[in-house]
């Protein structure tokens, strides 16, 4: 069962800081309280932290993830800002509002942190977490601390009474003053995108910027760049076929485990997910080896049978985006 520390008076948040920080540093996810929902927290740039997120909420999905800093200064070393970004991010960190940004040349944030893309979404939180990533000295990315599908917590209770039996420690800060999820945007070619509505009013960053927001239309093309938002496949430049038995010559293969694959030894390239059928060491090396396949020249890329199990779920919901003929979006 979890523990519960709360964090009325400094002395408490010295020892929620200390016992976060222990579990976190063993890759595991937390439970800390922001302005908006309690988020399940765990470094972002270590791929066994990232994985255990998504083990611990029971449906895991590569989708990308919220990383939270400390400040904006910590943010500024992580990512790339354009003038209305800072803008927006001197006028509302900390608070309610994701900023998806580029992220900068090795910025050391894990892929599965954004999902393979090569933009991050960025918030500073109010209060504790942002205290807790100081010390640590890291970025976090924290989802909602909840089972997937359930409702997003605000209170330790609901934490504790979803996820207790999961997670070594909750740390009570009491309800969540916004109780909804941050404001998403993105700042492209001077325009201000809304990804998804949260804690921070449009209007509010109009009046800051002196520029209409654009909302999103109603459809199911949307591609995933921010949690919220419809899920499209990731797409290299060369075709994927999956659950391959055998790879031609002019294939990249992608295997898994110890098994032989027809044709291995004269594939164009061949990368192993996880030599020892390890689901977890696949998932975090899912995004890197399809991207050195891709940039290997092969005409086109093999994947081996992945298990459709626990991760392996995961996995092979993004093969299968991955797969999709082009233009195909969820």
């Amino acid at each position: 069962m979890a523990r519960i520390i709360p964090i009325a008076h400094d002395t408490d948040k010295t020892e929620a800081i200390a016992a976060a920080t222990e579990v976190l540093l063993r890759h595991l996810p937390v439970a800390i309280p922001t302005e908006t929902v309690y988020g399940l927290a765990a470094d972002a740039t270590h791929p066994a932290a990232i994985t255990s997120i998504y083990e611990t909420k029971g449906r895991p999905r590569f989708n990308p993830l919220i990383c939270h800093m400390a400040d904006l200064a910590m943010a500024e070393g992580y990512a790339v800002f354009d003038p209305i970004s800072r803008q927006l991010a001197e006028a509302f960190w900390p608070g309610p509002l994701t900023l998806v940004l580029p992220l900068k040349e090795n910025s050391g944030i894990h892929p599965l942190a954004t999902a393979g893309l090569d933009t991050v979404g960025i918030r500073v939180p109010v209060g504790f977490t942002a205290e807790l990533i100081r010390s640590l000295g890291r970025p976090l990315a924290a989802p909602s601390a909840n089972s997937s599908g359930r409702i997003s917590p605000t209170t330790a209770e609901h934490v504790e009474a979803d996820l207790g039996q999961r997670i070594e420690v909750i740390v009570d800060g009491g309800p969540c003053p916004v109780g909804v999820e941050s404001t998403i945007v993105k700042v492209e070619d001077g325009e201000i995108r809304l990804l998804r509505p949260g804690g921070v009013a449009v209007e509010a960053i109009e009046s800051v910027t002196g520029k209409p927001v654009i909302r999103p239309k109603v459809s199911g093309t949307a591609a995933i760049e921010a949690p919220g938002m419809l899920a499209s496949h990731y797409a290299p430049n060369a075709a994927v076929r999956l659950n391959a038995t055998e790879v031609s010559t002019r294939e990249a293969l992608i295997a898994f485990g110890p098994d032989d694959i027809s044709g291995a030894a004269a594939a164009h390239a061949v990368f192993n997910l996880s030599p020892k059928s390890d689901l977890t060491e696949a998932a975090s090396n899912l995004f890197d080896y399809l991207k050195r396949a891709d940039a290997s020249g092969a005409a086109g890329i093999a994947v081996a049978r992945i298990p459709d199990e626990g991760l392996g779920e995961a996995i092979n919901d993004r093969l299968m985006r991955a797969a999709a003929p082009r233009g195909t979006k969820e």
